[in-house]
């Protein structure tokens, strides 16, 4: 009994060891921060702009020869189902003639970089780290089937430009600055438009086309003030929001009857 319980003790030492050898120490280590973790929206709130700043903290393991890094930084907002719709024109008149549907998808989505992607990983590295918003899975509902498409699909070309255009997707491949070897920063722009939640920043450190570590932070934009009273009223009290809302148009026209009435 004695031998069979040592013998157990040595096969569970022997593979604990094996997995700690399996898995490589990271010689590099990421310290981030964000200027401001807690964003506020008031009602001539306009857009702003975050500041990510942070450092490559090395070891005694990191190699001599390492003195150069690559660093992309990856900003995801609240998801949601987004529908892009198709529009033709046909008797002079404009209408959906098609739709795709974005399962859970972020609503603003940035990515930024020191320089270009496919200057800093090869083709298979980015799609596996997702570099760039043609490589990001943007998952469909492809009639009973749900799954991402090809970049140049006119759906999925369609919602990322159309997102574009309000500042919510954006690429920008020297977007952050190494101040020195190892002291980095970049911009985090916010439209005005900006949805509310919790957003996600990943920041990932490559070095000679591969990816050395990476690390995660996250800031909130919230309402405050009357406009976050009517998003309260209206998540939690949606029934008597409604009747307040269509009482308030009600007494808005009949106003509006009185101001513009003809004698």
């Amino acid at each position: 009994m004695i031998a069979r319980a040592s013998l157990a003790a040595v096969v569970v030492a022997l593979a604990l060891g094996a997995g700690f050898a399996a898995s490589p120490a990271r010689a590099e280590k990421l310290i981030v921060s964000v200027s401001n973790h807690r964003v506020t929206v008031t009602p001539n709130y306009s857009g702003e702009e975050l500041v990510l700043f942070g450092s490559v903290e090395k070891d005694a393991s990191t190699p001599a020869t390492r003195t150069s890094y690559d660093l992309v930084v990856t900003v995801s907002g609240p998801r949601a189902d987004i529908v892009t719709r198709r529009k033709e024109r046909k008797l002079g008149i404009w209408i959906n003639t098609d739709s795709r549907q974005f399962l859970q998808v972020p609503t603003y989505l940035a990515l930024f970089s020191n320089r270009p992607f496919d200057a800093i990983a090869s083709p298979e590295v980015m799609r596996r780290q997702q570099l760039g918003l043609n490589n990001v899975l943007l998952t469909q509902r492809v009639g009973p089937d749900y799954a991402d498409v090809v970049p140049n699909d006119p759906f999925r070309s369609a919602f990322v430009r159309l997102r574009a255009q309000h500042g919510l997707y954006r690429e920008e491949t020297s977007a952050v600055t190494f101040l020195t070897p190892t002291l980095f920063r970049t911009g985090i722009p916010l439209p005005g438009e900006v949805p509310i939640g919790t957003y996600d920043v990943e920041i990932k450190l490559f070095a000679d086309g591969a990816l050395v570590t990476k690390t995660e932070t996250a800031f909130e934009i919230v309402k405050v003030g009357f406009e976050q009273f009517v998003a309260n009223s209206a998540r939690n009290n949606g029934f008597f929001y409604g009747l307040a809302t269509a009482f308030m148009a009600l007494m808005t026209g009949w106003m509006a009857s009185i101001v513009f009435r003809k004698d």
